[in-house]
């Protein structure tokens, strides 16, 4: 527990040395650790998705005082299970893109958001049962979004960000399935204003 006593002390200087305002043009970019926990189903062969963590980084540009454009970017690799038996491990690379809008662009202490979008995913470096096993490459499908920032001064800010992604794709093989993986990802992260 001693090793966050120092946080509050470090959000309330932060706080006092003012706080990092949005306004059309502007861009941030953050950096997040995600957990990548996939609500998966399938339409055969019981599959699932190991829950990962990584990195992800993420772009906003304000088209507006309360609109902004999000682009986030993270890839992972997830072992795949078929009724609780490993059989390999597939890529995914999801570039995901959200409207969001501000609630509180101004505010010096809590500025929650939300998102809708679209993402694209990239399914690479398959290997099911011995590549004897394969998934479609390509995936669309939608995303939601909700989170906050916390200013710490005019620059840098905190960030927690939820996210649902809509993925599947196909596996074909000795064995046919549609595999929707779904995951939700929750990340926490530090950003800055530029």
């Amino acid at each position: 527990m001693k090793r966050w006593s120092w946080l509050p002390a470090l959000l309330a200087i932060g706080m006092m040395a003012g706080a990092a305002q949005a306004a059309q043009g502007d861009w941030l970019a953050r950096a997040r650790v995600i957990n990548i926990n996939p609500d998966a189903s399938s339409s055969a062969l019981n599959l699932d998705a190991s829950t990962e963590t990584t990195l992800e980084l993420d772009f906003t540009y304000f088209v507006t005082r309360n609109l902004g454009l999000e682009l986030i970017l993270a890839t992972k690799k997830h072992g795949i299970t078929a009724a609780g038996a490993n059989i390999g491990s597939v890529a995914l690379l999801p570039p995901t893109l959200t409207l969001q809008y501000h609630f509180a662009p101004d505010s010096p202490s809590f500025r929650p958001y939300v998102g809708a979008g679209i993402n694209y995913t990239r399914f690479y470096d398959i290997n099911l049962l011995g590549g004897t096993a394969t998934v479609d490459r390509n995936s669309w499908g939608g995303a939601l979004q909700v989170g906050a920032d916390f200013p710490i001064n005019k620059t840098f800010f905190l960030n927690v960000d939820l996210k649902k992604i809509w993925i599947d794709t196909d596996v074909s093989g000795a064995a046919a399935a549609n595999f929707k993986i779904n995951p939700v990802v929750l990340g926490l992260g530090v950003g800055m204003k530029f």
